[in-house]
């Protein structure tokens, strides 16, 4: 099968990031296709940001479903236009928020959310309780370091990222860490060997829960919310009549 994932911003060097954390969830035979966004913000850090990706975003998966994509991962921990993408495309599309909260809920009782600026946190927050995990989230959690400072400046990265983690351990009393951004991907395996607890990486839990739902044959519905969008030629003058 063939897995599209799609950077939403246009940072190539985070691409590759995801990339290979994306080939190294993979099962074999499975096929990664990486693609950063064209024209979309550097990094998405708040609503806006979210706004100006999601058309090149829907863009890059009609392209990759006209190429036989199996399904999608918008590699963006905002899952921004995850129902938009939804509707464009016919196989499942995966956010890596949603995929994260989903495997954290079971492997641990509870678990906190570690991400880059304090602006996200309320983001976060309003996803986890759209999916239905608010009572298991115990905090989100931010280590105020900008998206792209992450590779930029790596060993302050760590450094508060394991601090934070370490907080979430004793004051949240939680049995997993979430890394809510897709730039924390490779830190993942290093901080779980640091804390001795879960650290879920919404890539790596994306692409597994890809692999399961296109290997079991579903589809995303096309009745009801998800259904291709309309072609609207025509409508204006169907439903008023011809102009006068």
């Amino acid at each position: 099968m063939r897995i599209h994932v799609i950077n939403p911003n246009s940072t190539a060097s985070m691409t590759a990031q995801i990339a290979h954390a994306a080939e190294a969830a993979r099962a074999e035979g499975t096929v990664i296709e990486a693609v950063t966004s064209i024209g979309g913000p550097a990094s998405i850090e708040g609503y806006s940001d979210e706004a100006m990706a999601v058309p090149a975003m829907l863009a890059a998966i009609r392209s990759a479903e006209a190429r036989g994509a199996s399904a999608h991962v918008i590699a963006c921990f905002d899952d921004p236009g995850l129902a938009a993408a939804r509707e464009v495309a016919s196989g499942p599309v995966i956010g890596i928020c949603q995929a994260a909260v989903q495997v954290a809920v079971t492997v641990a009782a509870r678990f906190s959310v570690i991400t880059t600026l304090p602006r996200s946190v309320p983001v976060i927050e309003d996803l986890i309780a759209h999916y239905g995990a608010a009572a298991r989230c115990r905090r989100v959690r931010a280590v105020d370091l900008p998206v792209l400072a992450l590779e930029a400046n790596p060993a302050t990265a760590r450094t508060r990222l394991l601090a934070e983690a370490r907080a979430a351990l004793r004051e949240d009393g939680v049995d997993a860490i979430v890394l809510g951004c897709a730039g924390m991907a490779e830190l993942c395996d290093w901080l779980s060997r640091e804390t001795g607890v879960p650290v879920i990486d919404g890539v790596t839990a994306a692409v597994k829960l890809a692999e399961a739902l296109a290997g079991g044959g579903f589809r995303t519905s096309k009745v009801g919310a998800y259904a291709f969008p309309r072609d609207k030629t025509g409508d204006q003058v169907g439903a008023a009549g011809p102009a006068r």
